[in-house]
């Protein structure tokens, strides 16, 4: 199976200029990933989701980078997933543009 959460949209601190650590900004998550299915064993997505939300507004990250890391060891800590692909985006960062970035 291949779970794909995308449009995860919510604002949080993140940002390494001064006005970054003071108002929040709008965040954009896309993540997939493979999983083995069974009925016995699956994976709830509304739970990675609130914890993928949670855990950027509790920790502040400063970088993009930093929070793409500290999900991909969240995730493949505590679910047994494969090919983790993650997208972090700031769509109102910049005034033409949207940047982003990936673990992919």
């Amino acid at each position: 199976m291949k779970i794909h959460i995308d449009n995860l949209t919510f604002k949080c601190i993140i940002g390494i200029l001064d006005f970054e650590r003071i108002k929040k900004q709008k965040v954009v998550i896309n993540l997939s990933f493979e999983y083995e299915f069974s009925e016995d064993k699956f994976i709830d997505y509304s739970e990675i989701s609130n914890l993928i939300k949670t855990t950027m507004k509790k920790e502040k990250f400063f970088l993009l980078e930093d929070a793409i890391l500290h999900f991909e060891l969240l995730l493949q800590n505590n679910y047994n997933i494969n090919n983790l692909n993650i997208k972090i985006s700031k769509p109102n960062i910049l005034t033409n543009c949207i940047v982003s970035l990936s673990n992919k």
